[in-house]
């Protein structure tokens, strides 16, 4: 079972405390050590300013869900005025912080770019689409990333060693910087339909003429992308190899499957009603024009 550096900083409280007598440090020490999923703690040392430093270490590995009820059980014995700090329990509360933020972050990366996209393709339905396909490719690049890493499927490969998990920060981080491409994708391939259309095309001939108009340029730019993210992969370190599977898969999924095949199938399926924008709201909007 390994053990884990579990360093307690610890401040004497002004006032007494129901379950630190006069705070005691030694009696801080005993709550420490009673403490379940604690393995030992050494004597309180003192620091400046009136601290005290209590070393604790654990029973589980830093990684594991054991770990951080450890962290939770140990901040909820402590009287008020002791904290627990260190690089597991940091870890925890960056965690727990992006895990808490990280659906505000993406929804509101998603209602600006669902705005953006009605503005300029005065279309709500293709915005939507746009939404959806965004949420499509990027979970799809994670879970690929998932299978990767989490689950080891390409630790003997790429030569590393499967934590069992992602790193923390690369959900959030990751997924916004896929943003940015993902909301070209509906402008990109939809532009040359509409301009098709405009031109008094029929909407299968639109689909065929936007294919046409976007299929090179997409398929050049991915594979430049692609080849890019996917050398991070195999010349880096951990978290480098994380960004360039799951950021390389993103890129291939969109242009491959989302830019060529499904933008273009729903404006096939949907025809002209994929344009449809109430009129009140089409009348506020700028009128913003694509050339190529």
């Amino acid at each position: 079972m390994t053990s884990l550096p579990l360093p307690s900083a610890w401040e004497v409280p002004a006032r007494s405390s129901d379950r630190a007598a006069d705070g005691n440090p030694d009696d801080v020490t005993e709550l420490v050590t009673a403490t379940d999923g604690i393995a030992m703690a050494f004597p309180a040392q003192q620091g400046a300013q009136g601290a005290w430093m209590i070393q604790a270490v654990g029973m589980y590995d830093p990684s594991s869900h054991e770990a951080l009820d450890t962290i939770s059980r140990l901040r909820d014995a402590m009287p008020t005025g002791v904290l627990v700090g260190g690089p597991v329990a940091e870890n925890a509360d960056l965690d727990h912080t992006l895990r808490s933020k990280a659906p505000l972050v993406m929804g509101v990366v998603l209602l600006l770019g669902f705005l953006l996209l009605i503005i300029a393709l005065q279309a709500i339905v293709i915005a939507l689409v746009g939404v959806i396909f965004n949420l499509l490719s990027v979970g799809a690049a994670f879970g690929v990333g998932a299978l990767a890493f989490q689950e080891g499927w390409l630790a003997d490969p790429m030569g590393f060693e499967s934590q069992g998990y992602l790193t923390s920060w690369a959900p959030l981080f990751f997924s916004l910087w896929c943003s940015p491409s993902r909301w070209t994708t509906p402008c990109f391939c939809s532009h040359p339909h509409v301009n098709i259309l405009s031109a008094r095309a029929t909407p299968d001939e639109a689909v065929i003429g936007s294919i046409a108009h976007t299929a090179k340029p997409i398929v050049a730019a991915a594979s430049i992308m692609v080849a890019v993210f996917f050398t991070f992969a195999i010349a880096g370190t951990l978290p480098m190899k994380e960004m360039g599977i799951i950021l390389g898969t993103a890129v291939l999924l969109d242009a491959f499957v989302v830019r060529l095949l499904l933008v273009l199938a729903v404006l096939f399926i949907l025809g002209e009603k994929a344009w449809w924008m109430p009129k009140g709201l089409a009348k506020v909007l700028p009128k913003i024009t694509f050339a190529h």
